[in-house]
């Protein structure tokens, strides 16, 4: 097995650990809020990026544990926008190294195979330039894997958080978790990957958002490979070709650009968002 196969291995056993640490017997997070020193206890938000950042401080002493069980060490990205969220370097050989990213997203409630969908990292400066050092905590060509730690979970119907309300600590058990139901997983980000952006105005890369193809890796690029995942995002929408109507267009789908590149189009992964 190649050092790849053996890390991705070994973070998939490792992930299979993860709900039972966060969750409480009825699949609650076992986080409830914060605490002040006169053992008040606030309820948390379950905006998004609140719990994002929860669920990461709550999962790394666990994480730390596993890299040092399997003879890493964690380097942690040294600014917020700094991608990934964790390098894995192995401790005997520094030249080979892992980008682990924390990814989580809340289940669909009126469609539970959908979820709200990932992104997965810029696919601007570092993408483009392997060698580059900006926003990113070593060179992109220098990890040999780019993998993410993928949590979904459902969000607490909004009637049961009563956010401005303090409660005492004799009354923990009976708080409502913002969140619950999690599922965990590891994936390499081409394999999740559609070919559309994941945010508005940023150039960051979008995920697929069908739950079972998440879980399996079956996003757009998986049967083409990374080869074509990364010349996609390098060229996205940067190429012009004729629209058939007398005018041009950038490329902006996969199946746009593998045609233009004569690939096989058969290869490209439909989304599958439908019912």
């Amino acid at each position: 097995m190649t050092e790849k196969e053996i890390f991705a291995e070994n973070l998939e056993k490792f992930v299979l650990e993860l709900k039972d640490y966060v969750s409480a017997e009825d699949g609650q997070w076992n986080v409830k809020g914060f605490v002040d020193i006169f053992k008040n206890i606030y309820t948390i938000s379950a905006d998004t990026k609140i719990v994002s950042k929860i669920l990461e401080i709550h999962l790394f002493p666990k994480i730390l544990h596993f890299a040092q069980s399997i003879g890493y060490k964690v380097v942690l990205a040294e600014h917020q926008n700094y991608y990934p969220d964790i390098s894995f370097v192995k401790t005997d050989n520094e030249s080979i190294k892992f980008a682990v990213d924390f990814k989580t997203t809340y289940r669909n409630p009126k469609k539970l195979h959908l979820c709200n969908g990932f992104t997965l990292g810029s696919h601007g400066a570092y993408f483009e330039n392997r060698t580059s050092t900006k926003n990113i905590q070593f060179p992109y060509s220098s990890y040999s894997g780019h993998f993410c730690l993928g949590i979904i979970y459902d969000r607490a119907d909004g009637a049961t958080i009563d956010e401005t309300k303090i409660h005492r600590i004799d009354e923990l058990q009976s708080i409502a978790s913002v969140v619950k139901n999690f599922q965990f997983f590891i994936a390499e980000k081409w394999k999740i990957a559609s070919d559309k952006g994941g945010s508005g105005n940023t150039a960051n890369i979008g995920s697929i958002n069908n739950i079972a193809d998440i879980i399996s890796g079956q996003g757009m690029f998986s049967k083409l490979g990374e080869n074509w995942f990364d010349e996609y995002w390098m060229n996205y929408r940067k190429i012009t070709i004729q629209d058939g109507k007398g005018g041009t267009k950038k490329i902006s789908t996969l199946r746009e650009f593998v045609a233009y590149k004569n690939g096989d189009i058969s290869l490209v992964v439909d989304k599958r968002n439908g019912e």
